[in-house]
Parts: C-alpha cells; structure tokens; sequence
C-alpha cells in the first residue's frame, strides 16, 4: 500500500508495483458534488430539449407520469449503487464497482462503454449549447454567425476549466445550477398559483401508468406517438446523477458525502422533474402543449418560453433563454471532468508504462487529470468539427448541431450508460451475495432485490431504445452515426472484455490491477 494523504491509502487486492498519481484528496464538499452531479443532468437543458419532444411524440400529456416512473427506477438502482459506494471509492465508478462484482473481464467491458457514454455527452452538450447560443444572440440583435464559432469557443473555454484545480469547476457550476433552479421554480410556482391554463392543472397526468400511453397521432403531419420516446427521454434528462461517485476519491468524507449526494442528486430531480414538466403542460393547456411540442410556433421550447413569459413576466423569459445557454455549457463541463476521470482511470492502472506517465498523471500544482483532460478536448474536438464537416442540414433537420450533434450522441451514450448501470446493479448483487462481501452491509432489500428490480427496469428502457431508435434519431436518420450507434455502443463493450483477456493471457499481475485501485479510509481493506 502507498500512502497518499492523511488516513486515506491506495488500497486494492494486490499491491501496485508503480506509484499512483492522485487527484486532490480532500477538494470537494457534499454541496459541490451536488452541483456537479446536477449540472451533469442540467434540469434547465433536461426540461427545455427533452419535454417538448416528450409530449409532442412520446407520451404527451402524460410526460410527467414517465418522470414519475423513471424516478422509481432510479431510485431502485440508487439503493444498491449507494450500497456499493460505501466500499468501492474509485474515480471511474462504474469501471470499479463493475470489476470487483463481476470480474475484470466485464468490469473493463462496462468501464469502456462508460467512458464512451462520457466522452460523446461531452460532444451531444456542445452540440446543444452552440444551438442554444447561436439562436439567443439572434434572438437579441447579435450578428448571425455559424455554430461552429460557438462549439469551438466552448471547447476551449471547457478545456482550460477541466486543466485546473477541481475546485474552480465547482464553484462556476454551482453560480449555474442555482440560477437554472430559480427560474425553472420561478415559472412553475406561476403556473400553479394561476391554478393552470385552460385545463387546469390536470393531477391525472402524474399516474406513472400514464406515462406509458402515447402522445394523439396526426395522420396529417404524419406524427404518431410513441410512449417508449418520452420514457427514454425522461431518462436522459437524469443521465449526470451518478457521476456523485466519480468525485469520491476527491472529496471530503467520501463514505458518507457519496451516498447522501446520490440520494439527494436522483430523489430531488425525480420531483423537480415531474413538477416542472406537469406545470409546463398545465400552463398551456392540453391541446396548446402537444400542437407547441410539434411546432405550431415555429419554436418547441416555447412549452417553456411562453408560460414564462406569460405567468411571471418577458423578463423572466428572457433570462430563460440565456440560462439554457449557460446550463448546457455547465453540462458539457461536467461531462468533460468526468470522462476525463474515467480516462485517468484506466491510465493509471499501469497496463502500459506509457499509459500510466501520461493519461495516468496528474499535475503537480492542481492534481487534475490534465493530460486525460486534454485528450478529452481534443476527442470533443474532433467529433465537433466532423460533424461541422461531414453533415450537412435539410428540410428536416436544419440545425445540424440540434439534430445530429446533440441528437445523435445522446442516444448513443445514453443507450450505453443504461446497459452499464444495468451492469452495475447486477454487480451489487453479486458483491455482497454472491461474493458474500460486508456483511454489515448486505440485506435482502437494499442489496438484492432493489438493485434487481432496477437492473430489470434499466433493461427494459434499452430494449424499448432499440426497437424505437429510428424514431428517437427523428430526421438525423440519415446519419451514418446513427446507423452504427448499436454496433458501437455493443462493440465498445466487447473490445473492452476482449483487452482485459488478452492482458489476462499476457500479464496475469497486470489483469488484477483491472478497476481494482480504489482510495479508501486507511482502517479499510476491500
């Protein structure tokens, strides 16, 4: 074991025979991880990109019943995810909870499809936030200028936050996610003292049944819903929750701040969610909300724009439009610190020397993953510019990086992270069961059945992502990044499990260190 700070070791069920270079013990608070947990989900992003495309061809009105179904399914897979954290503190959560449930073999399949999941939300966000921005200094008399400048300026802007200390990217998020909570809350609660628009506030929308009733079909327009669209999405818009457990190695009392930030992060969006897009629908009105979703303004967002505006004020619109810029680029922000974790965690292992001096390294003033955080940019970058490059707008789909960029990747990672929670539930199981592993820990509920039932739930969202995926892309069908999103995500997860057996046959020292370096409190041993 190698000493690293005050009461805190690299533990693991071997001994490294290299030194590990460590992030920032200590960094961060439980408010912190919130904040970037959160701004990973980003609710202002999650609820402007998201219900619209819910109510209009998903689950319509019925929106707010997938939120609730989705917060039960999350809440099932937290228990046992919360369970986990307790005992396996690793800045590449997924990669580490999967490898010591379920192997090195799986926990490297999962670790890389996590990773991939991470790297491309990074690119779907700066899709979105070069949407977002290009429209809103349009919409304020600024000059027309292409997406590109805004995705570029983005990448660096996120590029040079992710170099330094952790501490400064806390702080910028949490000024975000507390001004994208006030206004969201502020046109919700006008919504509701008002009592509602032409329908009122239609409770019956928040039966978790409904939300798998699809949205009215119209022949005409040639739309025809389908639930399984807003069920996926209401999951999207939590994806960032259970990046908690990513910052355990650089935060404060990590077994107790992990657990309770998760918890709170997952249980708190759950309501949050459900409220907001049940006021939205409220606020128009039934008709007014599905014919909004599907264009009738020139404008879906303005589900949200518009009883802004009309139950708290145009000023409240206004600062509406330029905190769903802010949001998204918080979003990407969050996504850029963990992907890059996720890469310094495979570095670090020391499969290769090489590796291990440069992905594997942290700076030595800040204790950032720099150079992970740079390759990071530098992949963000380049999916950037291939799609500036490489896709081309249409009638359909107009706004390339809406449609593709942001589009395209988030189905991708989202299919991905969904399979790899999935993983992990099974992973709990198996830990404390099978493994028979802390038995202070282990219960029927919190470690078998609750992650069992999650796992179930996680499954069956993918299995309705890949009969609807054609419907999900919508118009960026023609992609040729749509076409081998399955092949990816599932090929990611096979190269990974294929790795860790070929470093199985060659170094059996080196497939033990596989998602096994975590950082505990000095009395623990996992």
């Amino acid at each position: 074991m190698s000493k690293t700070a005050p009461g805190r070791e690299v533990t693991s069920s071997f001994t490294p025979p290299h030194k590990v270079s460590r992030l920032k013990v200590g960094a961060v608070g439980i408010m912190a991880v919130l904040f970037m947990a959160l701004s990973g989900a980003a609710p202002i992003t999650a609820m402007t990109g998201n219900v619209p495309i819910a109510i209009g061809y998903g689950n319509g009105i019925h929106a707010p019943g997938g939120f609730v179904f989705a917060t039960i399914v999350l809440v099932l897979f937290t228990i046992g995810y919360t369970a986990m954290t307790r005992h396996i503190t690793a800045t590449g959560a997924f990669y580490g909870f999967v490898s010591h449930g379920l192997g090195q073999v799986a926990g490297m399949g999962a670790g890389m499809m996590a990773t991939l999941a991470y790297i491309v939300f990074e690119g779907s966000l700066v899709g979105i936030f070069a949407s977002f921005a290009k429209s809103t200094v349009l919409l304020f008399g600024g000059p027309d200028i292409s997406w590109i400048f805004y995705a570029l300026v983005c990448i660096a802007i996120v590029a040079t936050l992710g170099y330094f200390d952790i501490e400064i990217s806390g702080k910028v998020l949490a000024v975000f996610v507390t001004s994208e909570l006030v206004i969201l809350l502020a046109m919700s609660l006008g919504v509701l003292f008002h009592g509602g628009g032409p329908n009122g506030l239609q409770p019956g929308d928040l039966n978790p049944l409904t939300g798998f009733t699809p949205a009215p079909s119209d022949a005409k327009a040639g739309i025809v819903g389908a639930a399984a669209i807003g069920l996926f999405f209401a999951f999207w818009s939590w994806v960032g929750f259970e990046t908690t457990a990513v910052y355990a190695e650089e935060s404060k009392e990590p077994k107790k701040i992990i657990p309770k930030a998760t918890i709170i992060a997952v249980v708190g969006l759950g309501f949050f969610y459900t409220f907001v897009s049940w006021m939205a629908i409220s606020g128009n009105g039934t008709n007014q909300a599905i014919a909004i979703s599907r264009g009738s303004t020139g404008n879906s967002f303005d589900v949200f724009y518009g009883v802004t505006a009309h139950y708290v004020g145009s000023w409240a619109k206004n600062i509406y439009e330029v905190l769903v810029v802010t949001s998204s680029f918080a979003c990407a922000l969050a996504f850029h610190n963990t992907a890059s974790r996720y890469i310094y965690s495979f570095g670090r292992e020391g499969l290769s020397d090489k590796l291990h001096k440069t992905l594997g390294s942290t700076h030595d003033k800040h204790k950032s993953p720099h150079v992970a955080s740079i390759v990071q940019s530098i992949i963000t970058l380049a999916i950037t510019l291939g799609f500036y490059f490489l896709e081309k707008p249409s009638k359909a789909a107009p706004d390339v990086a809406y449609f593709f960029q942001y589009g395209l990747l988030a189905i991708m990672g989202t299919m991905a992270l969904l399979i790899v929670m999935a993983l992990s539930s099974i992973s709990v199981i198996w830990y404390f069961h099978v493994q028979n592993r802390h038995p202070e820990t282990r219960s029927w509920w919190r470690t078998f059945a609750a992650p069992l039932i999650g796992a179930l739930g996680m499954l069956y969202v993918v299995y309705l992502l890949f009969t609807n995926l054609s419907f999900a892309a919508g118009a960026a069908t023609t992609s040729p990044v749509y076409q081998v999103t399955p092949y990816l995500v599932i090929g990611t997860g096979i190269l990974g499990a294929v790795i860790a057996l070929f470093v199985k046959k060659l170094s059996p020292e080196k497939f033990k260190r596989i998602g096994r370096i975590v950082m505990a409190d000095s009395h623990e041993r996992n």
